[in-house]
């Protein structure tokens, strides 16, 4: 019985191959038929595209953003493309495409006949349309007029295509043909033409390419989300090697060049994917770019040259991300909030941009010409694009204090003046008193501002901000570029509004560079197609405060940073020795904290805290949360550039001894520990002598001793 079947089922195999050939033989000729009456009114009408417009041809390219030292940081627009001309292209890809594209297309005019009979003999075969015979010049007639040469599988269309083909090799050259379908070809994802996929799979230019990464570009040319070598790296390789055995076998490769490149690892493009790093930045730039040029960003193929530089933007994430994962790691205290981590493995999504883990910001600046070398404006971009660098406003704290002790020296109030850290109540406007405290919860009686920055006190920044008048700090803070509403309450002076971190940032620069403050700058060129300059923004410099009284202003910042409230962030576990100045920031509860600071060359900004503001943690505060970020990033940049000069002090300014309790000149009778040296704009300093410390007051000071 079991022989008896098989009989059966080869009889059935047999007359199913019999008539299924008769079958194809009768399709073959009604196809010819179709074929040559479809020829003769093709075109009728003139239903066939003109070729002459190819003469003004080229392919729509997106707008690309580009790094300081011409890295490409973005490609904008819904579909990726950069024109190559021809020689700017590897042989190895130009050979990859012809030997799987279409080897003869050097021999035949537009049409390969010598392959049309295979490609028709093997459909009928299979009683299907797998095997095609279109030509490179064929792929480009209905690439570039995708309207009137629409896809499908038509003998009418076809026979189209390959008129306007014949059209294409009588008008131009080869090569040129070859570059525009090289310019042309879409390769997956958003990328048409070579060099994007080229730049989106690899991370280099056409030109760079070597034959295994050739051939993988040139095998997805017919399946190109099939063959996807990030999604489908196993079907990638394989495809590759068909094509490599193709260029052995045409001659392009010995038998082993070809087993070489065969073995090659395929190497994608992981660490420099388009948008990942610098992508905050990237959003900033192109929201900027697309209220000047409107949707003509996306379609006019600009090129963005920015200020980012790549170096420290991955030193600046690096510093930021670390430091914020030591926080929920616990290792600076019991964290009791969701992670990152947590909240990924949860599958969450923060959609409004509101994201329930601890966020960070970080922006640097040139202080000398306002452009932005790093910009973090957040932990995760895909998850969150809300940029928290630019767009939040937050409680500065105590780095705020900096427009008090600024107004207080543009008053004519000198380092050394001496304010009473001590409890004041003061009413508010509901008769509940407002009675503030210092971070440590303690008072230490009369001391310097100096002291009082330096030592980030609370009572002496407000004491100080009282006697100057809440309109008179308020306008100091206006006058540095602070755009946000700056509240007319007491608790102003110590950090009692919403600021912008990249403004507070930017007000900073003005300690650095001794009185102007730089504006921040993103872009400095655009250029349209043709390469000429459409935008071209200027660097803006204004004069803040005068020389003098920034010089030492400049100086209090640096005792912030050697010995007071951000030294032990800074010097101590950052490990950052150069020449800086820069102040600390704590909200209330612990909510925001920041860490503002600079050297003659950079300044930058730091802030930590929830997108809805709580506490971070038992004992925030700038100095240990913040300030280690700063010293890491700045670490990180200056292991890679030449040590910041230090700053030079004015000549006008004159020096005198003081005793740092009392504010007078010192005399021989004053404590060596409270003597110490200030410098002065003239006219501002103290010109008597300390009346406390006597002959007979030291005498009894050293008997307690």
């Amino acid at each position: 019985m079991g022989n008896s079947k098989q009989a059966i089922a080869k009889t059935i195999l047999r007359q199913s191959l019999f008539w299924g050939g008769i079958a194809a033989i009768g399709a073959a000729v009604a196809g010819f038929g179709a074929v040559y009456g479809s020829w003769t009114r093709a075109c009728a009408g003139g239903a066939c595209p003109s070729i002459a417009t190819l003469d003004q041809f080229r392919p729509v390219e997106s707008s690309k953003i580009y790094a300081a030292d011409g890295r490409l940081l973005a490609d904008l627009g819904t579909d990726l493309r950069t024109v190559r001309a021809l020689d700017e292209v590897t042989p190895a890809l130009r050979a990859a495409f012809i030997a799987s594209e279409d080897k003869r297309f050097y021999e035949h005019e537009g049409i390969d006949f010598k392959g049309i009979a295979p490609a028709f003999a093997a459909n009928i075969r299979c009683l299907c349309f797998n095997r095609g015979f279109s030509t490179i010049t064929m792929q480009l007639a209905r690439n570039v007029f995708p309207d009137d040469l629409p896809r499908g599988k038509t003998i009418h269309r076809k026979v189209r295509e390959m008129k306007v083909s014949l059209e294409l090799e009588r008008t131009y050259t080869k090569d040129r043909i070859l570059e525009m379908y090289l310019n042309q070809i879409f390769l997956g994802r958003r990328f048409n033409g070579v060099e994007a996929a080229a730049q989106g799979y690899f991370g280099k230019s056409v030109s760079d390419l070597n034959v295994a990464e050739a051939a993988t570009l040139a095998g997805l040319a017919p399946q190109p989300n099939a063959y996807d070598p990030g999604r489908h790296p196993d079907r990638a390789v394989r495809r590759r090697n068909v094509v490599i055995n193709l260029l052995r076998d045409q001659g392009f490769l010995d038998s082993l060049e070809a087993e070489i490149w065969k073995a090659y690892p395929l190497e994608l493009n992981s660490a420099t994917r388009l948008e990942e790093s610098g992508s905050y930045f990237v959003e900033w730039v192109r929201r900027e770019l697309f209220q000047r040029f409107g949707q003509n960003l996306y379609e006019r193929g600009y090129s963005v040259y920015t200020t980012l530089d790549p170096e420290m933007q991955a030193a600046a994430e690096r510093a930021l991300i670390q430091q914020i994962a030591r926080i929920e790691s616990g290792a600076l205290g019991e964290f009791e909030h969701m992670t990152y981590d947590e909240y990924i493995a949860l599958g969450g999504s923060s959609s409004s941009g509101n994201s329930p883990y601890l966020q960070g910001a970080l922006v640097a600046l040139d202080v000398n010409t306002g452009h932005v070398r790093a910009m973090v404006g957040g932990r995760d971009f895909n998850d969150s694009e809300f940029n928290r660098a630019t767009q939040a406003e937050r409680q500065p704290g105590s780095s705020f204090k900096a427009f008090v002790y600024t107004a207080a020296i543009r008053a004519g109030r000198p380092a050394s003046y001496i304010v009473d850290d001590r409890p004041i109540s003061v009413m508010q406007n509901d008769s509940m008193p407002w009675e503030p405290v210092n971070f440590e919860g303690n008072f230490l009686g009369p001391m310097t501002i100096r002291n009082g920055l330096r030592r980030s006190r609370n009572l002496v920044a407000i004491l100080t901000g009282q006697e100057l008048g809440i309109q008179a700090v308020r306008g100091e803070a206006i006058r540095f570029g602070l755009s946000t509403q700056i509240p007319e309450v007491e608790s102003m002076f110590i950090g009692a509004a919403s600021v912008i971190p990249i403004e507070m940032v930017s007000a900073y620069s003005t300690f650095a560079t001794l009185g102007e403050r730089a504006t921040p700058i993103g872009i400095l060129r655009v250029e349209d197609e043709n390469g000429n300059i459409v935008l071209e923004p200027q660097v803006r410099r204004d004069r803040v405060i005068d020389r003098e009284r920034a010089w030492i202003l400049n100086s209090m910042f640096q005792g912030v940073v050697d010995r007071g409230s951000g030294a032990n962030g800074v010097r101590n576990e950052a490990g950052f020795r150069h020449p800086a100045g820069g102040k600390t920031g704590t909200t209330n509860d612990g909510r925001d904290v920041w860490f503002l600071g600079f050297t003659s060359e950079l300044v930058a900004g730091v802030w930590i805290g929830f997108d809805t503001p709580k506490k971070i943690m038992q004992r925030s505060s700038g100095g240990r949360l913040a300030a280690p970020v700063w010293g890491n990033f700045m670490r990180g940049v200056y292991e890679r550039r030449p040590p910041p000069p230090d700053w030079e002090r004015p000549e006008t300014l004159i020096t005198r001894e003081v005793d740092n309790v009392t504010g007078y000149l010192a005399t021989e009778y004053c404590p060596r520990v409270v003597r110490y040296f200030e410098w002065y704009v003239p006219g501002t300093e103290p010109k008597e002598f300390c009346p406390y410390h006597t002959h007979a007051a030291d005498r009894a000071t050293d008997l307690r001793r």
